[in-house]
């Protein structure tokens, strides 16, 4: 199988790069970082897979189109492609930065934007392939302090359950997946709680054998995933009185 995976220097999708390398697949690992990206494929040269590093910023949707168009000439069309890269910063709304919720949204959502805009063409084209779109149980309800990560992850899942029929007729496969809190570089810089909080490890195989069943929605740790739910067909005057508790 032929992969894509962006933002695979760190994290789900370096793990998901090494985890797929080691099942045989061939993978190719886009991300900023040229340095993480040549560590793992140092990491996996041994592996019955491959892991090929292209650089790139998803925020550059002329750069996606040339790494999509790459892969495209050394394998042929991907199999899968899993959108996955992404980022978080704490915000707040009484000490607003505007700044701070447009590089969310540009790197969260548009980034993805610009990867499905490199790789539908030929999936449809081709009218088969699956699509995975990284977003996050934060986008199941605004929580505190999380207003910037959690609109751009809440904009993700709209998009996916918007666009999954029309792609569906069409052959191509688009899920949804939808972590809860894992263990990677980025929450570990976290300064509070994390309920269920996963390793990584875990979170990947959960993943890709989410990506093998037929779910549109891959939910993980299936607890956070309850513990979301529910709080998303909570009431809005008791959700918001608990969200001002936890708020302070």
């Amino acid at each position: 199988m032929i992969i894509w995976i962006t933002g695979a220097s760190t994290g789900i999708g370096r793990e998901l790069a090494r985890q797929y390398a080691e099942q045989g697949h061939s993978v190719y690992a886009t991300a900023r970082n040229e340095t993480n990206l040549s560590s793992l494929a140092d990491q996996t040269r041994d592996y019955e897979g491959s892991v090929t590093a292209l650089v790139g910023d998803v925020g550059d949707p002329e750069r996606m189109r040339a790494v999509f168009d790459a892969v495209c000439d050394r394998s042929g069309v991907p199999d899968l492609v899993i959108l996955n890269a992404g980022t978080h910063k704490p915000t707040s709304a009484t000490s607003f930065v505007l700044e701070d919720h447009q590089k969310l949204m540009d790197i969260n959502y548009t980034g993805v934007l610009n990867g499905l805009n490199a790789a539908l063409p030929l999936l449809l084209s081709r009218g088969s392939g699956q699509i995975a779109v990284v977003a996050s149980v934060a986008g199941y309800r605004g929580l505190p302090r999380a207003g910037a990560y959690g609109a751009s992850k809440a904009a993700l899942i709209n998009l996916c359950e918007s666009m999954q029929p029309e792609l569906k007729a069409e052959g191509v496969d688009l899920r949804l997946v939808c972590p809860g809190f894992v263990k990677t570089p980025l929450t570990d810089l976290n300064e509070f709680p994390m309920p269920f909080l996963m390793p990584v490890e875990d979170a990947v195989r959960a993943m890709i054998k989410g990506l093998r069943s037929s779910k549109f929605q891959i939910v993980f740790p299936w607890r956070m995933g309850v513990t979301m739910q529910l709080l998303r067909q909570m009431p809005n005057r008791l959700f918001l009185a608990i969200a001002r508790k936890i708020s302070g």
